[in-house]
């Protein structure tokens, strides 16, 4: 592991934090935001799962301070990113669908505060499933979409609009015409929720038709997926894709299958914020690189 300047400065400031960088298949330890600023080198911060509008002080008793505690420990970041993406779960569910948009808007003004201009948006099953995704269209626009930035090709997958935890084939067709439209060495990295592999089918850790979506996606062998939906890092590579799951922001979740149940896991007095966090992900101008940085909700 390489720690830069950067970095550096981070751990020295965190005290009871961890930052570590990791070296996975397809990723690289080059201290990419540092040299945001040169070439085309550029960085992004993934959050995910922040359930607002959850309350449950055995499991975070900071339920309403933990989200504008991740926004300003982004906002103090010493280089910004050039985008920040949330992989869903923007809002905790609820079937009053009053309350739903009501979440929704307090959500979106939170986020506002963040310095970055460029935030983009996707839905988690709370945000999407009980009505298809119309409320969650109305405040941030489509479900799933494409964007280009710096040479990379990003796609968003909506895997949870659907109740029955499909993308179905009409998006699946749109994904195989935008995957189609790519260079074979395009650099490509997609957004999902859940994850489109089969973690733990048993606690809805999958995507009933996620393996037509790899084999779209296989066609593209410089591919990455990063995904919310388990409130946990999980690193997994499927043929030449690696996947990557991100903390929550609200609780952490049991490792997958490690016990009968998915419930959260309490709240730790001793160490708050433990296992809560967000990420960097560091893009090299060469070749399919990442530089993946995880980082805690608060700085010591």
């Amino acid at each position: 592991m390489t720690i830069d300047r950067r970095q550096f400065l981070q751990l020295a400031a965190l005290g009871g934090g961890a930052v570590f960088a990791s070296t996975l298949p397809g990723c690289a330890t080059s201290g990419g935001a540092a040299l945001a600023q040169e070439k085309d080198d550029f960085y992004f911060v993934q959050l995910s799962d922040s359930h607002w509008g959850f309350e449950g002080k055995a499991v975070n008793p900071d339920a309403r301070g933990t989200l504008p505690k991740a926004i300003a420990a982004v906002n103090a970041l010493e280089v910004q990113p050039d985008f920040v993406m949330f992989t869903g779960d923007l809002t905790h569910t609820t079937d009053n669908p009053v309350e739903r948009r009501k979440r929704l808007g307090e959500f979106r003004d939170i986020v506002s505060q963040l310095k970055v201009k460029t935030v983009r948006f996707m839905p988690g099953e709370h945000d999407a499933s009980l009505d298809h995704g119309k409320a969650f269209m109305e405040f941030f626009g489509d479900t799933h979409y494409a964007f280009d930035h710096k040479g990379v090709h990003f796609v968003v997958v909506d895997n949870v609009s659907d109740p029955a935890a499909r993308i179905g084939d009409e998006q699946l067709a749109w994904l195989a015409g935008d995957v189609a439209k790519q260079p074979a060495d395009a650099r490509i990295v997609v957004f999902t929720h859940r994850p489109l592999f089969d973690l733990a089918p048993q606690w809805d850790w999958a995507t009933r038709d996620g393996a037509k979506a790899m084999e779209i996606l296989m066609t593209r062998p410089n591919t990455t997926v990063f995904y919310g939906h388990i409130h946990q890092e999980n690193h997994k590579v499927t043929g030449p894709i690696a996947h990557h799951s991100a903390k929550s922001l609200m609780f952490p979740l049991p490792a997958p299958m490690s016990q009968p149940n998915r419930t959260p896991l309490p709240w730790d007095a001793e160490h708050p914020y433990r296992g809560l966090g967000f990420r960097e992900v560091e893009a090299e101008d060469r070749g399919a690189k990442f530089d993946i940085n995880e980082l805690p909700v608060v700085r010591a």
